[in-house]
This record gives C-alpha cells, structure tokens and sequence, in this order.
C-alpha cells in the first residue's frame, strides 16, 4: 500500500507518499481500506516533530478516517467485512489502509457521504468528551469556543445548539464569524477587534461562560478564568497560545471554577473506546437526523498531504479539511 511518510522533520515538504507494507489487523482490531482521512493540528505538530504517535501506534500520521472494513482480527464481534465505518485512530489515517481496535470504529451514519464521514470521528469524540463528559454542559448555559470556525469550534456550536445551550464564539474574520452564526452561534466575537472577556459579560448581562472550551492555552488562561462564571468549567484542548501561563487561584477559587486539561490521542483503549460508545449513543442519532454535519473545507488527494498542511497553517479554512485517496 501507499502511505503518507515522514522520512525527516520539517515543512510541508517533509510528507512523502510511499510505498510501505500493508498493515495486518492484531487481536480486537479490523483493518479499513481507507476512502479519506481529515487534517488535524496534531498532524502539523507530528510533521515537524514535535508530537510523536502514542508506543505502538502507525507511524504515519492521520488522526480519523473513513473507509470499508477489509478484514477482520480475532476476538472481533458486529463488524463484517465490506462495512462502511468511520473511526478515531491514534495515527495511520494517511495511508491506503490502516489497523483500527473494533472499539474505535463507529457506522457511517445513515444518508451521510462516506469521504465526508472522515470529518466526523477526532471532532465529535474531542467536543463530546470535554464538553459533556467533563464540563457536563447543561441546556441553557452559556458555551465559549475559541476558533468557532476551525473543525472543533463547528462540531461545538452544532452540539452545544442541540442541547439547547447558548453559543459564543470568537475568531478573527466576519466571514468566519458569519458561518458560525450559520450554524447556531448566538453570540460572534472577532478577537483582532474586541475582548472576548468584556463581549461575552456584555451578553450574559454579567454573568459570563459556563464552559469553555480553549484550544489557546497559555495565551488565554488569564482571561479565560476572568470571563468564567461562578461554577463554570475551563476544558483546554490545545496550546497554540503557548505552554505556561500565570493562574489567578484565588479568582479560581472565588468562582468556585473548574478547569481540565486533556489530550484524545494517547489516551488508553478503555478510554477511547467509552468516549466512542458514547458518541454512538448521543451524537450519531443527531447526524443521521441530519441535525448535526460535518463541515468540510475543501477535499484534496491523499498523495498532496503538503497542500492539505498548508491550508490549516493558513488558517483561512473553515471546518475540516479532508484528505481523499482517489
């Protein structure tokens, strides 16, 4: 098979399409012929060498993919050979195939475009997991996302909306901050141009987010922790606004507030394999309803992953990218 080869560290250029030998499925997996994969921050960082995949994880990066079951390892129950599926992986979604645990796979969802159906698993297992599992958001509070348009912030403003929570928003374009309206976001803030902290107590009559969720890191935590409300919940996900930052504890404590860090990727089987079940349960009922969709950027050959990396860093897309494998 061919696969996406990152021989050494560096720029887009770094990616290779290669031949390499074809994966075969261990004990509790299936191995998916790949139709696409999506492009994630976690690529870019792995790209340049900063972000290696979990021990024993495929080399090659590539966080989700969709595709048709090829075959099947011992121990595997429900799947058949020939099912379409789409699943989370902790690397390997750039290649021609790849080896999946059973518990990471998820149906494509009913009526849904099997290219499309890549753009579903990292986002929706991410939102789902610290969003609901974690900040536990509640119908009527209000949820801060931070880049509202990325593939993250639009699965956000999607389920938040269906639950029946208010959305607020930032990112640094009207036309971005207009696809987010389109989606449900109630409240739009663009962060070149105001203070996330003062519009969203402006629009919550002083109150402030419930929850948040932050891909800034460092750069925010201090206006992140001022704009929470009392009891409200801080789910970081990301740290492309640095790795330290100064925490007020005592406005933390005043608040009576909570905040989380985690990572989906080098999380234990049991874990991803919960989160997965869950978003069955809740979430793809929403999508086969059609009240939940992917959004896609734009589609691009497997083979020209260096373009694909080159739309993400510059941030001009909105939703995922996809990477197709013709």
């Amino acid at each position: 098979m061919h696969a996406i080869t990152i021989p050494e560290p560096g720029g887009p250029e770094a990616l290779v399409w290669d031949e390499v030998p074809d994966p075969e499925p261990g004990e509790g997996e299936v191995l998916v012929e790949v139709a696409a994969s999506a492009v994630n921050r976690a690529d870019l960082l792995q790209r340049q060498g900063f972000y290696d995949p979990p021990p024993g994880a495929s080399p090659y990066p590539g966080l989700e993919c969709s595709g048709r079951i090829a075959a099947i390892g011992s121990g595997v129950s429900g799947w058949s050979i020939g099912d379409e599926v789409c699943a989370l992986l902790s690397g390997g979604g750039y290649a021609e195939k790849v080896a999946v645990p059973a518990g990471q796979l998820l149906p494509v969802p009913s009526g849904l475009d099997l290219n499309r159906a890549a753009a579903l698993p990292e986002v929706v297992c991410t939102v789902w997991s610290n969003v609901f599992m974690i900040a536990h958001l509640r119908p009527g509070e209000t949820l801060l996302v931070h880049g509202g348009s990325s593939g993250i912030g639009t699965m956000a403003i999607q389920l938040a909306k269906a639950i029946g929570a208010r959305v607020a928003v930032t990112a640094g374009t009207e036309e971005k901050l207009r696809r987010c309206a389109e989606l449900g976001a109630d409240i739009l803030i663009n962060y070149r141009e105001q203070d996330f902290v003062e519009e969203v107590r402006k629009a919550t009559d002083g109150k402030g987010a419930d929850v948040i969720l932050d891909n800034m890191g460092a750069k925010y935590l201090d206006r992140n922790v001022r704009v929470l409300a009392v009891n409200g919940r801080l789910a970081i996900i990301g740290m492309q606004g640095g790795v330290k930052g100064e925490l007020n504890i005592g406005a933390l404590l005043a608040k009576r507030a909570a905040i989380s860090a985690t990572s989906l990727r080098a999380r234990p089987l049991e874990e991803k394999t919960a989160i997965v079940a869950a978003v069955r349960e809740h979430v793809w009922p929403l999508v086969a309803g059609g009240r939940v969709v992917p959004v896609v950027d734009q589609e691009i050959p497997m083979h020209d992953a260096a373009t694909a990396h080159r739309v993400l860093e510059d941030s001009g897309h909105v939703g995922k990218v996809l990477l197709v494998v013709p």
